[in-house]
């Protein structure tokens, strides 16, 4: 197989019948001979069986060794993209790795290519992914081990197991899902695998017979592998057969002459006792030494990858704190952002989300543009409406997969024309790009590139951004379900101010005057944005109380009876009673008691309760001087609307005697301010 981890050394489902209770057991070890005929069909399937890495091993191999292939034309030819190699979450199937080994054998000449990939998998020049798992190990013996553990992460395809016979000699048996037809190649990258990995630890190939293969009629791949001992454990043993030889000698030697044996024989053998066990102690301080080193990078890798995931997982602890606590899509996007340039090293970062309609994805924030790039990325359009458009954000967003990709030449066959002049214009080298999914569904995509001279990007990379996509998609999601909330909040506030308005036509707006006023004067005293909201809410819903006030009395052209202004009277007090019945939190715990004192005056004179001063909530201050420059700028049935000038000298009159004096002067202040405004825009 095309495998730096063999086809053979792998578990996990392969087929649909598979995926069945019932058949995975007999599926993982087949316990008869498979007719591997009958599933041809099933080869040429797509199911995904092999790891992206697995490919990408072999494009570090033709890099290094066949510089003249063309991989973009050979990747196409297989069915894969560049950015589906460089994606470590990918899989290809059976007829995938077919197709691209009958290419490369075809463009490299080698036959033998499929084994040559399977040593090189390990090698030092290619950084391999079976290096990284042996790097650490002492011996070839744990290393073969620990193979079967390794090659789940890299196929799916069959079942492997492994058994030592000896210190130097291990058997490794791989048994194939009876639902997948490999070819013969595939068990020549395996032995080459096999190479490898005794390679990793000294320069002699291993000896490795294949007693029984399924292409040959067997039910299995069985592997007999072997390698030679230590120079040290051979020194110990020709140690131990000369010191047997030379003191059986000088027994003998003794038995006729003593002196000799004593004087000559004694000495020699002690002396060639102390230089073979010098020369084997120095051959295992070097072993142990090499052995030494290789556990130190082995270390510092793991330590560094330690550290970094320890980083990333503070950094995403950090967006999610700090999100967490912005409302809106904006808030939060602007502090994803915001986090992102000022922690991490990215030359530019950018977050796209789609429309409603999910027809086209669009620039939401961004860092590390220019104003001209972010002029061309604002006018840009990725259609996710066209099944043709191909370019990589597009694909992310479909398939919700990450890519991640070190060089946007290598993909470059693989996007659209107009995807590769975004990107010639962008200047882009190196970019990761992640969906932000939420409740299953893509609602955008989140992305990070570098410019030429920049570290190269990796997998921790991607996993980091994967990680905070995940907590933006919810984020994203909570606070669009808290606007739905608010704007469904707003629409019953409306039709409950309506409800009141509309019983009479005269007074129909009222309360909306009233709440523009009140929010006015809000700006003007520099209220936070939390407590204007509630008093956007309690001045929408200030007069809900006459709902119990009888049409006779609200519409009556005349004056009001004592008995009648008593039952107006009663209209703050009702309403107070009604919206205590809302389970209003937080801040809107406030609106009750705000409505319900909005008639109260500064100097006690004011109604239900007669509170004065400071005892009257600001925010009911506030709604009684916008209610009454409302009502009585607008008409009534018992008298015509007042000039504004003498409406604003009524309030200058009323200001420390029954309205707060500093509420009155925000009011002139706001209303000078919104007259000029409207004076300027009729003018124009």
């Amino acid at each position: 197989m095309l495998n730096p981890f063999p086809n053979g050394l792998g578990t996990g489902p392969s087929c649909e019948r598979e995926r069945s209770a019932g058949d995975r057991s007999a599926a993982r070890v087949p316990s008869s001979k498979p007719d591997r005929s009958r599933n041809t069909s099933v080869a040429e399937n797509d199911v995904p069986l092999y790891n992206s890495r697995i490919i990408d091993n072999y494009v570090k191999l033709i890099k290094k060794r066949y510089r003249d292939i063309d991989i973009g034309e050979l990747l196409r030819y297989a069915g894969m993209t560049s950015y589906e190699v460089a994606d470590q979450g990918h899989w290809f199937s059976q007829h995938q790795i077919n197709r691209f080994h009958e290419r490369l054998s075809q463009l490299t000449g080698n036959e033998g290519i499929a084994r040559e990939a399977g040593r090189f998998s390990a090698s030092p020049e290619s950084l391999g992914i079976v290096r990284q798992y042996v790097i650490g190990m002492l011996d070839p013996t744990r290393a073969y081990e620990l193979i079967g553990k390794m090659a789940a992460n890299m196929t799916r395809s069959s079942v492997f197991t492994s058994r030592p016979l000896a210190k130097n000699k291990v058997e490794i048996e791989v048994n194939f899902r009876d639902c997948i037809q490999e070819q013969p190649f595939q068990c020549e990258n395996r032995i080459g695998f096999f190479e490898s990995v005794t390679l990793a630890f000294s320069n002699r190939l291993p000896m490795i017979e294949h007693p029984e293969c399924i292409f040959k009629g067997g039910n299995c791949c069985r592997y007999l592998i072997s390698w030679e001992k230590t120079a040290s454990a051979l020194i110990n043993r020709v140690r131990n057969v000369i010191l047997l030889i030379l003191a059986a000698i000088t027994l003998v030697t003794f038995g006729y002459n003593s002196q000799l044996a004593l004087k000559i024989m004694l000495p020699f053998t002690a002396l060639t006792l102390f230089v073979l066990s010098f020369v084997a102690e120095s051959l295992e301080k070097n072993e142990l030494k090499s052995t030494i080193s290789n556990l130190r990078n082995s270390t510092e890798t793991l330590v560094e990858q330690i550290n970094i995931n320890y980083n990333n997982s503070l950094l995403t602890n950090e967006i999610g704190l700090a999100i967490t606590k912005k409302t809106s899509t904006t808030e939060i996007l602007n502090e994803v952002i915001r986090i992102f340039e000022n922690r991490l090293d990215y030359d530019r970062g950018i977050i796209m989300l789609a429309d409603k309609r999910k027809a086209v994805l669009k620039y939401r924030a961004g860092y590390g543009y220019s104003k001209k790039l972010l002029g061309l990325v604002n006018k840009v359009d990725f259609r996710l409406d066209k099944p043709q458009s191909r370019g990589i954000f597009i694909v992310s967003f479909r398939q919700q997969k990450p890519y991640l990709v070190n060089n946007i030449d290598d993909i470059e066959e693989d996007l659209s024309p107009r995807s590769r002049r975004f990107a010639r214009l962008t200047g882009a080298e190196s970019f990761i790009c992640c969906p932000i999914i939420s409740d299953g569904e893509s609602i955008g995509i989140l992305a990070v590139d570098n410019v030429t001279g920049k570290r190269p990007l990796v997998q921790s990379d991607m996993s980091l951004l994967m990680g905070i996509a995940s907590i933006l998609g919810v984020s994203i999601r909570n606070a669009q379900l808290l606007k739905s909330k608010e704007r469904q909040f707003e629409s019953i506030l409306q039709v409950m101010a309506a409800t009141i308005d509309a019983r009479d036509p005269m007074t129909s707006g009222h309360s909306e005057k009233v709440t523009e006023y009140a929010l006015g004067i809000c700006e003007e005293l520099g209220v936070s944005s939390e407590y204007r909201r509630m008093i956007q809410v309690a001045a929408l819903l200030h007069d809900y109380g006459k709902i119990g006030v009888p049409d006779s009395i609200l519409k009556k052209p005349g004056k009001l009876t004592p008995e009648e202004y008593e039952a107006v009277q009663k209209h703050v007090v009702h309403s107070q009673e009604i919206l205590e019945q809302i389970n209003f939190e937080g801040i809107f715990s406030e609106v009750p008691r705000v409505a319900g004192a909005h008639h109260e005056k500064i100097d006690g004179s004011g109604y239900p309760l007669g509170l004065k001063g400071d005892q009257i909530p600001l925010g009911a201050k506030i709604i009684a001087v916008a209610d009454f420059f409302e009502a009585i700028t607008a008409k009534r049935h018992y008298r015509n609307p007042m000039f504004v000038s003498q409406a604003l000298d009524r309030l200058r009159e009323k200001s420390r005697v029954h309205f707060d004096e500093r509420v009155v002067a925000a009011f002139m202040a706001y209303y000078r301010r919104r007259h000029a405004a409207q004076k300027i825009s009729i003018a124009s």
